[in-house]
């Protein structure tokens, strides 16, 4: 996967536009992070994931799941996005929208599936 695949998958959600964070480019919904690209430009920085899951994460793929000392504190996890399971990387960011986007986006987003 690239950041263009993953714009692909989460700017098809109501509220999500392009941004930068950190000077690097980043997913947003309505002001709020969804994701961001680090600098390195092949990893994603996924807020949201709390210790205990991020542990999960990385002791079953630590190909693709990572922590650096900078973000240890913090509920985000590191994917290497070459590696990643586009199944994977859409799942987290579906919960991370649904985490911070209005109440109302995600209503009518689930009314529209049906």
């Amino acid at each position: 996967m690239t950041f263009d695949d993953v714009c692909a998958i989460a700017l098809a959600w109501p509220g999500v536009e392009r941004g930068a964070s950190y000077g690097t480019p980043a997913l947003k919904v309505k002001g709020k992070m969804l994701t961001r690209l680090r600098e390195d430009g092949g990893t994603l920085v996924m807020p949201g994931v709390g210790v205990d899951e991020r542990e999960m994460l990385i002791e079953a793929e630590p190909e693709v799941f990572h922590v650096t000392p900078h973000y240890r504190d913090w509920p985000i996890v590191l994917m290497h996005l070459a590696k990643a399971d586009p199944r994977a990387v859409e799942a987290l960011l579906l919960r991370r929208w649904r985490a911070v986007a209005p109440k109302r986006l995600v209503k009518d987003f689930d009314a529209a599936k049906g």
